[in-house]
């Protein structure tokens, strides 16, 4: 994929006109990195955003001792670091390359000096970025904790519900004494000293087949109730693992906090003494 088509497939250059995009691909930089490389730390002064043009990027959270809070990776055609286009603030997160990457880096000079000569450009980057604002803004105002059985509860259709309701009555006692009933009613309705000419009389071909059927019927809705409720459970994985993540990030922060706040106030109480 080239540099051109990377910058089109990304959203905050999706308003440029094509011109524009071809300007914009000529000034970027290519870099490389190793696997385990780092690209920038958390604190870093941020002066350029990446396109991953080959490779993995990981972005983390540095922590106490070895252990990093791993945030997300960013594969081919994504970016990150873009809000380093536009202020000098340090970097929020630590960027590593989990594999041999290949960058195409945009400075934060490169774009100023494009927008000045290109100031329509300008205003389609700010539309862009504040629709990204705007669901940014949307996904923080929610929480990150949901009910997902009550989720899927409420997307099921009457197919989804009675595949569950087959599954859960085929895995109780009250089938199985269902079954038992049934079938000894049958054969003492279908023998000789009840009726002269019975209806399915000994060997009971009729109820054999309707047995199969119904056996073949209950594989196929017991699977189905089966592949939903994995669905479910990954589910259920992906909101505890979100959960967990924000929890463990404002710990981070709250720990980081409180050291630099204990640093503050040693250093005030060494200059009173």
């Amino acid at each position: 994929m080239s540099s051109i088509q990377l910058l089109r497939s990304i959203a905050l250059f999706d308003l440029l006109s094509e011109e524009d995009v071809d300007a914009l691909a000529g000034a970027l930089r290519v870099r490389n990195f190793k696997a385990g490389a780092t690209i920038f730390n958390q604190g870093d002064t941020g002066n350029a955003m990446y396109i991953v043009q080959t490779g993995l990027v990981n972005i983390r959270l540095p922590s106490e001792g070895s252990r990093n809070i791993s945030l997300k990776n960013i594969g081919r055609g994504e970016f990150f670091g873009e809000l380093a286009l536009f202020d000098d603030k340090p970097r929020s997160a630590s960027a590593m390359a989990a594999s041999d990457t290949v960058l195409l880096e945009l400075q934060h000079a490169t774009l100023a000096d494009f927008l000045e000569r290109r100031p329509r450009a300008a205003m389609a980057i700010l539309r862009t970025m504040s629709g990204h604002l705007r669901e940014t803004n949307t996904l923080l105002s929610t929480r990150a904790t949901r009910n997902v059985d009550e989720e899927f509860d409420k997307n099921l259709a009457w197919s989804d519900r009675l595949a569950d309701a087959v599954a859960e009555l085929n895995g109780s006692w009250k089938f199985i004494l269902l079954i038992i009933a049934i079938t000894t009613v049958w054969c003492i309705v279908n023998t000789d000293w009840m009726m002269q000419a019975p209806p399915d009389p000994y060997p009971y071909q009729f109820f054999n087949l309707a047995l199969a059927i119904l056996v073949g019927l209950q594989g196929p809705l017991i699977v189905m109730s089966q592949n939903r409720q994995a669905h479910k459970d990954r589910a259920r994985a992906d909101a505890d693992f979100k959960v967990n993540l924000k929890n463990e990030v404002n710990i981070e922060t709250l720990l980081r906090e409180l050291g630099e706040f204990r640093a503050e106030v040693k250093a005030r109480g060494g200059g009173s003494a």
